[in-house]
């Protein structure tokens, strides 16, 4: 046990993202909650104070045009594009993932056609995108069937009208396979919607490169978007002219200072927009974006599996053995960038942990969840860890 700080050591002085942790607000603790919220990154205050102050206090609605108020919901997609895997012109910014899902499943609903009455969803998912998809099924007429990830292949037929799936499963941390998945969807004609919430900006999603149809994100986990940043929708450049969606607003119309009664969509990604955007977080999550600068998501996946590696090692060290159980899978293709553990009494052991300074969080009924974002997660921050977390289950 005693090696184990100096090889966290010898890690850190190896990793070659370790600069960019200045690039955050940090304190002493050792923060393993990036999963729900992404530390701030420190030049977001000053970007927020001026647009207050300036964009807002002195231009007012003149920051429309001249601050490009207007246009952000595009250009900030344009920004999150490549850590998704996507090409411009294919992510508009704007409303919460709750709302994003209910707009890509209504609209796949849709592209899919008459005939296919059945809508698959991953059983276990945020519980959200389960309450959304049974709605959506009732307002499209068609039957709601939960399954599992595993079992989708096999569900599939000509009645499948679309199907969510999560990327990573916020309880275990687990990879679903999106190439393999997204192939089988397509196969039987229907339309492939996921969910990113959990994968990106830690691992590579290449939605472009896998043919995803539909997705949707949020972007205050490992995007480090800030508290109720808004969330993002893809859709992919082949299917926007026949992107349908259940709420059109003044925003997404052809020509929205028209006032028209009747709507026209506008083309392309911006017919995703609904009202009037959200522009203080929207902004505060343009600058956040600017940590990601000359980053690459392959260098961040490789230290999101050295980290997860690490810390599983170092709980071994420091529990006793059957103290806690892994739920996340061991396999690097089926893990993404958060680590499990079953612990009976989770929800007290949590609390004493961050009382120690160490944040992760607790999941019902009995899971210990720790997300490690590489930007600014470091190997003695998880040495630390995993050290507290064997005296406190000692």
């Amino acid at each position: 046990m005693s090696e184990l700080p100096l090889h966290a050591e010898k890690l850190d002085a190896e990793d070659e993202l370790a600069s960019l942790r200045d690039r955050f607000v940090l304190d002493d603790v050792v923060y393993l909650d990036g999963n729900s919220l992404g530390a701030l990154p420190a030049h977001v205050p000053g970007r927020l104070a001026d647009v207050v102050r300036r964009e807002w206090g002195e231009l007012r609605i003149r920051s429309w045009e001249e601050s490009g108020w207007w246009t952000a919901p595009e250009r900030v997609g344009d920004r999150i594009a490549p850590l998704v895997g996507a090409a411009p012109g294919q992510i508009v910014v704007g409303d919460s993932t709750s709302v994003n899902v209910f707009k890509a499943l209504v609209a796949a609903v849709r592209m899919a056609g008459d005939g296919r009455d059945e809508l698959l969803v991953d059983a276990t998912t945020f519980p959200t995108d389960g309450y959304i998809a049974a709605s959506a099924a009732r307002l499209t007429g068609r039957t709601l069937r939960p399954v599992t990830p595993a079992e989708v292949p096999g569900a599939l037929s000509g009645r499948t009208a679309a199907v969510l799936l999560n990327h990573v499963d916020y309880r275990t941390g687990r990879l679903h396979d999106l190439p393999a998945l997204t192939a089988a969807v397509h196969a039987s004609g229907a339309l492939a919607v996921w969910d990113l919430c959990h994968s990106a900006g830690a691992l590579p999603v290449g939605l472009d490169e896998h043919g995803v149809d539909l997705a949707v994100g949020c972007t205050y986990k490992y995007l480090n978007g800030g508290p109720g940043s808004p969330a993002y929708l893809y859709v992919r450049e082949e299917l926007q002219d026949r992107f349908d969606s259940p709420l059109p607003g003044w925003n997404s119309h052809a020509e929205p200072f028209g006032m028209s009664p009747e709507y026209a969509p506008a083309p392309g990604a911006v017919r995703g927009r609904v009202g009037t955007p959200d522009i203080l977080s929207l902004l505060a999550l343009e600058a956040a974006l600017d940590v990601w600068d000359g980053v690459s998501v392959t260098a961040v996946r490789a230290k999101s599996l050295a980290l997860t590696d690490f810390f599983l090692r170092c709980v071994g060290a420091y529990t006793e053995p059957g103290r806690v159980e892994c739920v996340t899978p061991e396999r690097h293709a089926e893990r993404g960038s958060q680590i499990a553990l079953r612990c009976p009494d989770a929800g007290e052991v949590m609390k004493r942990l961050i009382a120690r300074g160490v944040v992760g969080d607790f999941r019902h009924p009995d899971i210990l969840r720790f997300g490690f974002t590489p930007l600014y997660v470091g190997f003695r921050d998880v040495e630390r860890a995993a050290r507290v977390l064997g005296e406190e289950l000692a």
